[in-house]
């Protein structure tokens, strides 16, 4: 059957730099590249050529006062921000959403599906990690009141949505909980034909690796606690507000090196003798990429790693979020013989072909 021509648009929430949901935006050109680009804020120059050089249109909010480096702080009017996208003469609507692009009002007779990062973190199950405890009452009342609110906006925008797209089991969990809704799974795309094995000689002793942002819900606390214990070689690769506080935890074993470059990042999953997850993600690129350069990963059991890490087989999942069931796990891990290319071969469930063929099916099959 051939494949429906559509006038597409694609919401995204912002274009601020290169992240896991900017590389699935650049997949969903592959597959619609005359599609149109609304988002509510674009920093020139912060993402890749082949997004910029699609029509772009923002929202009011651009053009808000200091909004380059403080856009989160006007999160009570983005509701209103993507509602002002006009699309008329759009047929098909694929939002790309983390945060409200999906509460774009398409126009009748248009076909909306929704590919959902998370529905939105700040207001509902991470909210005290993210706004933290309020200074006074009136903060507390304040944000209590906005984030009602969005609450509210928010199950309310996820009916405009026909169809639902999770990124993994546990985000479509959140979906059902939060909007009553059903979905379907497609894993985003990790670029396992960059990320494979490299042969240079390791660039240190035996370490493990971890490869974060420094922020409290990464749990890169917990490593530490555990590798302080150990003694074991640990490198951490990474920036963030954490940082400091992290390196004053941290004893002689422990490493930080900030940002690495892909191409050093490369090097590094390839001789590690494993990544450490110990946070709870709604996917989890890094340990995909790890598994992509044959390299085992010892993660926290819950979320998006337990659909991308195949216990004693590509790695150890631990139980508990505990320096504890960490160390433990890393004794099984040390007793646990792997098969390289078994390892590699599960990131190829998660490439970029598998992606977009499953992408344009899906959309064949319900547009």
């Amino acid at each position: 059957m051939p494949e429906k021509q559509h006038k597409v648009a694609i919401i995204h929430d912002w274009l601020t730099g290169m992240r896991g949901g900017e590389k699935v935006l650049e997949s969903l050109l592959d597959i619609y590249p005359d599609s149109d680009i609304f988002t509510l804020i674009w920093l020139k120059g912060s993402v890749s050529d082949k997004i910029e050089k699609q029509r772009i249109t923002t929202s009011f909010l651009h053009k808000a006062p200091f909004i380059r480096n403080n856009y989160r702080n006007y999160l009570p009017l983005f509701p209103m921000a993507i509602e002002s996208f006009d699309l008329a003469g759009y047929d098909l609507i694929i939002s790309s959403s983390h945060c409200v692009a999906k509460g774009v009002i398409p126009q009748p007779g248009a076909r909306h599906i929704c590919y959902c990062y998370t529905p939105m973190r700040y207001i509902w199950d991470m909210y005290f990690q993210y706004f933290g405890k309020p200074r006074n009452r009136l903060a507390g009342f304040i944000y209590g009141s906005v984030a009602n609110y969005l609450r509210m906006w928010d199950v309310t925008a996820s009916s405009r949505v026909d169809e639902f797209i999770a990124i993994s089991n546990h985000v479509s969990q959140r979906i059902r909980r939060y909007y009553g809704r059903a979905s379907t799974v497609i894993f985003p795309p990790v670029d396992n034909e960059f990320y494979r094995p490299v042969s240079d000689k390791p660039l240190a002793e035996p370490y493990y690796l971890v490869v974060s942002g420094l922020v409290p819900y990464k749990r890169i606390d917990l490593a530490i606690e555990a590798f302080n214990q150990t003694g074991k070689k640990l490198i951490i690769i990474g920036e963030g507000p954490e940082k400091n506080r992290l390196i004053k935890m941290a004893k002689g074993n422990i490493s930080f090196l900030g940002w690495a470059s892909n191409q050093d990042l490369r090097k590094w999953y390839s001789h590690c003798e494993a990544l450490i997850f110990p946070g709870e993600e709604d996917f989890g690129i890094v340990p995909v990429e790890a598994q992509a350069c044959g390299r085992p990963v010892v993660a926290f059991g819950r979320g998006g790693a337990l659909d991308t890490i195949i216990h004693g087989s590509t790695g150890i999942i631990f139980p508990e979020q505990t320096a504890a069931s960490l160390i433990e796990a890393l004794d099984t891990h040390e007793a646990t013989k792997y098969n390289t290319n078994t390892i590699i071969e599960n990131s190829h469930r998660f490439s970029k072909n598998v992606f977009i063929g499953k992408i344009r099916q899906y959309i064949m099959q319900n547009c």
